[in-house]
């Protein structure tokens, strides 16, 4: 099986959602895949938000910055649960077809 969605997400490599895949299983398949897209997500927010002043919604001062990784991780995982941009669907689309040819 996999990582917990956690541990998946707070590296910043999005292609280690796919590691320890078992791909036998389907729902497995689309946990990653989910998972994957929530890692691109926010890896693309990240750099989104680089440069904004402080304040805002994670506030200033001591730990603002770990509170801004936190909400941004939890906007990332939010967006691909919900439907995402449609990568999910086409990454668990491509690891069936991997499956599929390599049986």
């Amino acid at each position: 099986m996999l990582s917990s969605t956690e541990t998946s997400l707070n590296k910043n490599d999005p292609m280690s959602a796919l590691k320890g895949l078992d791909h036998s299983n389907k729902s497995a398949v689309k946990k990653a895949a989910v998972e994957f897209e929530a890692s691109f997500l926010k890896n693309m927010m990240e750099h989104m938000f680089t440069g904004l002043d402080e304040g805002g919604t994670w506030g200033s001062g001591e730990g603002a910055e770990a509170w801004r990784g936190l909400l941004i991780d939890e906007y990332a995982k939010t967006i691909s649960e919900s439907g995402g941009i449609g990568l999910a669907q086409t990454v668990e689309r491509q690891l069936l077809q991997l499956q599929e040819s390599s049986q």
